[in-house]
Parts: C-alpha cells; structure tokens; sequence
C-alpha cells in the first residue's frame, strides 16, 4: 500500500474542476456502482470542483472543466461510436483524462491478450483465430468473449467440436481455466495501493483482504510497467492456477471497479489521496505543456 501517500500529497490548484464521469443508473452483477461513485467522488471535493456526467455526456461538458476522470461508466460496448468520439475529441483537443488514453489494454479492446500470450507473457492462453486453436491447451469448455466486452457481456462456453463453427474477427477464445481463486491488485499509475481476492472461485465479488507476496507483487508489476501509464488507476486481474501459478486474466485501465467497501477506512483515505495527488499532477502536466 502506498502509505506515503497521506503525508505527501500536495495541495491541489485553487478551484481546479473535475468532471467525474459515471453511469450512476448501470446495474452490475455482484457491486454497486453508484454508492462507490457516490463515496468517491464525495471524498474528492475535499480536493476539486466535481461535476458528475452519464458518460454519454462526456464529449460536450468536458471543455468546462480541467480534468476528466472516468469511473464506473460500464461497459463502452454499449456506447462504442459515443466512446470512440469521446476519446479522439479529448486527445484533439488535449484535455487531460485518467486513466490516461495511451493505455494498451482494456481501454482499447482485449487484443492485447493475444498479443501478450504470443509474446509469452504469463496470461491465460488466448487467441483470435480459428486457425491458431490448436496452440491453445486442450480442455473440455473454451471461452468465447467479445474483444470489446466488459463485465461478461456476450462470454459464452463452448465445447471443443464448437470451435471450427467459429467466425468472428471480434472475439478472443481461451480454455476454460480451472483455477483455486481470482485475486486483483489496485495501482495508481505505477504505484501499488491493496489487493484483494475471491477465496470462493463462485463468487467473484465476495472479496477480501489479500496480501501479496513479492512474487504476486513482481508478477502485477510486469503488467503496469508493459501499459506505462503514469497518471490513472489500474487493477490487474489475475487467477491462481492448481500449480501456483498467476496467471493475468485481464488488465483493466479504463474504468476498473475498485471495491472500496471491501478495504479498510485508512487504505480508503490512502487511496483517495494518492488519486488526488495523481489528478493534482495530470493537470499540472497540462499547464507545463501549455
């Protein structure tokens, strides 16, 4: 935990605005995304002007304010065209966003799966091709998921003799893991902050306490130095294999829930501060280059 975090933080710009961007309405499986948003952005108007907007919104009220922050907006599938223009017309315009918009995994799409799988990073085998099925390890369920899917939006299981019926440039396929619990590690840019895992491989968001080891803490860290972002938040999903092993099972960068209720109030305040401090920095980048 980034205990440092507290006592460091400098004082934000006077009157600095922060549009908070969320769908506060968006019903998730297991969590509930307004009241994290609601004690979130609660917290940082201690620092900044907030401003809270559907992620829809984003694109026109973005200009009014210093920085964006994109919380839990849901899954961008649902609004990829508006998603899309969202981004291109912040990055035209150089409005400062966290998560930072040069992230390379979830925020732009799961290819990165594929690709660090060929390059042998230790991810759960995945591939984009029929044609490239046979490098993944034999198994009796496959996972078909979307590339631009979120929160088990259009994941299905399929079995093996299913698999040549496949067609669709837009989907990833990984074989179905058998793993002992799904563990997650929180960062901020490039800075650990807690983790926490699912001792109950069924219930994904009944999470507690995890302490990592410096193996855990080495494996998350190869995967926050691959995307490089140095202002945003990040949480590395990964599962532990029945030999031990961490395997990455997805890279969230663009609107990772966080689980605030599932950590102690003083890692809560570490957190929040750190974040300040992350925002603080973006927008003073801003006015540097400007």
């Amino acid at each position: 935990m980034n205990v440092q975090a507290l006592s460091s933080v400098s004082a934000p710009p006077a009157g600095k605005r922060v549009l908070y961007v969320t769908d506060l309405a968006y019903e998730a499986r297991g969590r509930r995304y307004c009241d994290e948003d609601i004690y979130l952005s609660t917290r940082l108007r201690e620092h900044f002007d907030i401003g809270l907007c559907h992620p829809l919104d984003a694109s026109h009220l973005m200009d009014s304010f210093d920085a964006v922050l994109v919380r839990n907006s849901g899954p961008a599938i649902h609004y990829r065209q508006e998603h899309d223009a969202f981004r291109a017309l912040a990055e035209a315009r150089k409005v400062p966003v966290l998560s930072e918009l040069s992230g390379k995994a979830d925020m732009a799409g799961k290819q990165y799966l594929v690709d660090l799988f060929a390059d042998g990073y230790p991810v759960i085998p995945t591939v984009d091709r029929p044609a490239d099925v046979a490098r993944l390890p034999e198994s009796v369920e496959y996972v078909v998921k979307p590339k631009f899917g979120a929160d088990s939006v259009g994941l299905r299981f399929v079995r093996d003799a299913e698999l040549a019926d496949l067609d669709d440039d837009d989907s990833l396929v990984q074989p179905r893991i058998m793993f002992e619990y799904e563990v997650s590690f929180y960062f901020i840019g490039h800075t650990f902050e807690y983790a926490l895992y699912a001792p109950d491989p069924s219930r994904r968001w009944a999470l507690e306490h995890y302490e990592p080891t410096h193996a855990d803490l080495t494996f998350a860290r190869t995967f926050i130095d691959w995307n490089d972002i140095d202002h945003g938040i990040q949480r590395v999903d990964a599962c532990r294999t029945s030999t031990g092993d961490l395997l990455l099972v997805e890279l969230e960068d663009l609107n990772p829930y966080l689980s605030l209720d599932r950590v102690a109030a003083a890692t809560r305040d570490v957190f929040v501060a750190a974040l300040a401090a992350s925002i603080t920095s973006l927008i003073g980048s801003r006015s540097r280059r400007n």
